[in-house]
């Protein structure tokens, strides 16, 4: 996998290097073909799968045009997390390119349910993520956790948080082609009772953490940043990309505004948050 700069306003865009031609695709709400257990953007037949840990990467570096060479379907699990991501990109550097950034404020209350999980959209004059997993795995149980999203948080919380999954579930993500390259070096794997990664945990949340991670990724797919509070309740790759075809479907429920990075609040104070969310 190759990361290179991309022009102002270009986006995350992918391109298959395993193929000739028609092999870009652009990483977009639009453009998600699945969600089953990991995201898949693709077009005309053309796809790229576990996009969400780099797309994760990019948003909570603050990174929002990139090109990404990758050789195949699938993007390298990596160690599971972020964090080579955001250590390769700390590493190269990253250029603030000369245009206001959009961002989408939301204004009113929006909530999805799938029965199970729940996701909703809040206003707030930061981006807030609270999240609360609930697995009946003696090791997992009920966790939560509520982070006011910066750079500095996302690396300093969120990205280090490795995928976890369960032995049981191996077989199945390796019949749909995800995850060829799993092992113990980029997956927490459970059994029915303990971890079997002889390091175990990075942290006691980490399951929790890495729902975070995921979110962050699939939400990116936005196309601009959120200023706003996203509430999760067991919620998942195909929940998170629901809450934003509903988040759209209803414009009264957002506006987009320019300015400069950083929030709302810490730029220009509470009022003017009031201010836009009442516009």
């Amino acid at each position: 996998m190759t990361i290179k700069p991309a022009r102002v306003d270009e986006g995350i865009v992918f391109i298959r290097k395993d193929l000739p031609s028609n092999n870009r695709i652009k990483a977009t709400l639009e453009n998600v073909s699945d969600t089953t257990l990991a995201t898949t953007i693709g077009i005309n037949g053309l796809k790229a799968s576990t996009v969400e840990h780099l797309l994760s990467a990019f948003s909570g570096m603050g990174i929002d045009n990139a090109v990404v060479e990758i050789d195949g379907h699938e993007v390298p699990a990596m160690d599971g997390s972020a964090l080579p991501f955001v250590a390769m990109l700390k590493n190269v550097g990253m250029e603030v390119q000369d245009k206001y950034r959009k961002w989408l404020v939301i204004k009113k209350k929006v909530h999805i349910s799938d029965g199970v999980g729940t996701a909703t959209f809040l206003p707030s004059p930061e981006f807030q993520i609270t999240y609360k997993i609930d697995f009946e795995h003696p090791l997992i149980g009920q966790q939560s956790y509520q982070i006011t999203f910066s750079e500095i948080t996302y690396e300093r919380e969120i990205c280090a948080a490795r995928t976890f999954g369960f032995l049981r579930d191996v077989e199945y993500l390796q019949a749909k082609g995800l995850a060829l390259g799993g092992s113990l070096q980029n997956a927490v794997v459970l059994d029915n009772s303990k971890v079997i990664n002889k390091e175990g945990l990075r942290c006691p949340d980490e399951f929790v953490k890495h729902k975070i991670l995921d979110a962050v990724g699939d939400l990116s797919l936005l196309g601009m940043p959120i200023i706003g509070h996203f509430v999760a309740y067991k919620s998942g790759h195909t929940l998170n990309n629901l809450l934003l075809k509903e988040l759209l479907t209803h414009r009264e429920n957002w506006r987009i505004i320019n300015f400069p990075r950083g929030s709302l609040n810490s730029l220009y104070g509470e009022e003017f948050f009031n201010q836009q969310i009442q516009m």
